[in-house]
This record gives C-alpha cells, structure tokens and sequence, in this order.
C-alpha cells in the first residue's frame, strides 16, 4: 500500500437481489482486501436466511465486518453503525489490507462517507405524541404526514420504519425545515475517505426476476423457520429490524392473517419497489462508476485495483461516471 492523509475505502453499491455481495467478495479474494458491511439488516444475530447473510465459508475466504453485532431487540441506529463501520475501515487500513465496503443502505453509505447529521436534540413531548397517533391510526398514518411535509425522506424509507419516520417528523417540527435539506447542506462536508464507487446495474426486467428467484431460495433454505424462530425468541414482528421486508410477510402468514402464498408475492412485490427505490438513491450521486451486474465483474475488479494500487489512486471522476450513469434502466 501506500502513504495518504485519507484512507482509502472501496464502495459497491446497487439495488437489493443484484449480487452485491458475490461480486464485493471475489474482488475482496483477489486484491486481498477485508469487507466491511453497511446493509443494515446483517448486522443482527438470527436473521441470516431473510438477509442473504454471507455464511461460514463466504467469511473464512474474506474476513467481515459488522456481522452479527446485535440482537433483533438492539436496534442499532445509524449513528452507532457509522461509528463501528470507521473504526473497523481504520483497523484494516492500519494492517494495510485494502477496505471494501458493501451494502444496499444508501443513507447508511452516505453516513459513513460524510457524517451524520447530528439535528436538534429528542423532544420527548413531540416524540410521545407522534407514537401515540401510530399507536392509533398505524405507522401509515404518521408515513403520510412525512409524505405531505417532506417527500424525499419519505421516498427513501420504509411505510413502517416508525423510529426514522418518528425523527423526520420531529425535526421538522422542531426546525420547520424537512430532515433532508438539512441533510443535503450537511452533504457538502469533506469526505472521510478517499473513495471509488462502483455500482451493479440491471435492466428492470431482469432485476425483478433476479429478486423473485432469490426469494424463493429464501423460502426453500429455511425463511419459514426462521421466522419461526425469531418469533419464539420474543422479538416482535411489527418492531425494527423484524418488521422488514421477507419477515413481516412470512410473520403475517404465521399468524393467519395471509396465506404463505400471498405472503411470498407481496414480499416478491415489496422488494421490487424497495429496488425501485434504491435505484432512485443511487442514481443521484455523481460519484458511481456503474457496471453490469452479469457482464462487469472484470471490469470492476480492475477499477479497484487501480484505485488501491496506484500511487495516483483515480476516484470516480477519473473512470468518467458520467457516461457511465447512462448505462442504467430509467
């Protein structure tokens, strides 16, 4: 490796279903690097079918971090991630291992890039009275207030995620400006990395057979079960991280209030538009050099080699992004 004032991080990003982690783990095998997780699902204990988990031999080959670092009952929000993620990119890069980071959490991806936007302090008024009206009328209800006041944060959350619809309303009421222009000036911070970015593309029709496929795997390992499980802990489906896609239905199902038939489609349904939306996220950062999830993997292989190997280390910009971003589906 080589002496820099910025460590050096490699990101490989792109929807849900696409083969993020098998493309981030080749790579990571041949430059010799470590990965560090930052899909936010992985990093609880007992969800490894529903997560696509990377498994004991995926870990021996390439060593991961932030796997398995909490129960479902630990909500770990993404301030504390952000810290656990710098401190394990520091620990690699000091043992001068290459750092890749994977995952399909782009506001976790933004967060550890540039900081968190730390806003105003709880209101613990504000923040009993919007959970007594999810209480009442549903997480929904408090979704579309934040739909109404502030749109790009609700387009980049879960209907149900009630602790980030929780702060976005609070902040609001607190500033009187949505959560996410205060997000977007905070944006503008130095980044903690030196970084290349590379995303995996689809075409729609293709994604969306990738992620049916892949759900049925899930159904055929073990989900059922699984969910089972966790049930039988005590940890409770309609709380973070159970109340997630995959694991909500499946609980729906156990429950009786669906049959496991509906269940896997609206779980098939719910992760294509949770792709969807990903996809929107993404493709509004500048910085991504986009290759074909199917026919790039050399091309990215190469990208990062340059970019941890060479003494001039080229970002995004030096590969053209630009005219890469056109590549992908709109």
């Amino acid at each position: 490796m080589f002496e820099n004032a910025r460590t050096r991080a490699g990101f490989v990003v792109g929807p849900t279903g696409i083969g993020k982690s098998a493309l981030t783990l080749n790579i990571a095998e041949r430059l010799g690097a470590e990965i560090v997780n930052a899909d936010s699902r992985l990093l609880y204990r007992g969800m490894d079918i529903g997560t696509a988990k990377p498994g004991p031999a995926e870990r021996r080959r390439v060593p991961h971090h932030l796997i398995d670092v909490c129960a479902p009952d630990q909500p770990l929000d993404v301030a504390r991630f952000c810290e656990l993620a710098r401190q394990a990119i520091e620990e690699i890069a000091r043992r001068g291992r290459p750092v890749m980071v994977a995952g399909g959490s782009g506001f976790y991806l933004k967060v550890l890039k540039r900081g968190i936007f730390s806003g105003p302090s709880a209101a613990p008024e504000i923040r009993r009275e919007l959970n007594a009206l999810a209480a009442e009328h549903g997480v929904e209800y408090l979704y579309r207030q934040l739909s109404e006041v502030d749109s790009e944060s609700a387009g980049r959350v879960e209907p149900r995620d009630l602790y980030r619809i929780v702060r976005a309303l609070e902040v609001f009421r607190l500033t009187g400006i949505p959560i996410s222009a205060h997000q977007r000036r905070h944006a503008f911070a130095e980044p903690a990395y030196e970084s290349l970015t590379v995303g995996l593309h689809l075409s729609r029709e293709r994604l969306y057979q990738a992620i049916d496929r892949r759900f049925d795997e899930m159904i055929a390992a073990g989900l059922v079960e699984e969910t089972r499980t966790l049930l039988a802990g005590g940890y409770r489906p309609e709380a973070p991280p159970l109340s997630t896609i995959g694991y909500k239905h499946v609980a729906s199902a156990l429950r009786g209030e669906l049959t496991m038939d509906e269940a896997v489609a609206l779980a098939k349904r719910d992760t294509r538009r949770l792709a969807k939306r990903q996809l929107t996220w993404f493709r509004r950062d500048p910085e991504i050099v986009w290759v074909d999830a199917e026919r790039g993997a050399q091309q990215a292989l190469e990208l990062f080699e340059g970019f941890f190997f060479s003494r001039s280390a080229p970002g995004a910009a030096a590969h053209g992004p630009g005219a890469a971003v056109q590549n992908v589906e709109r």
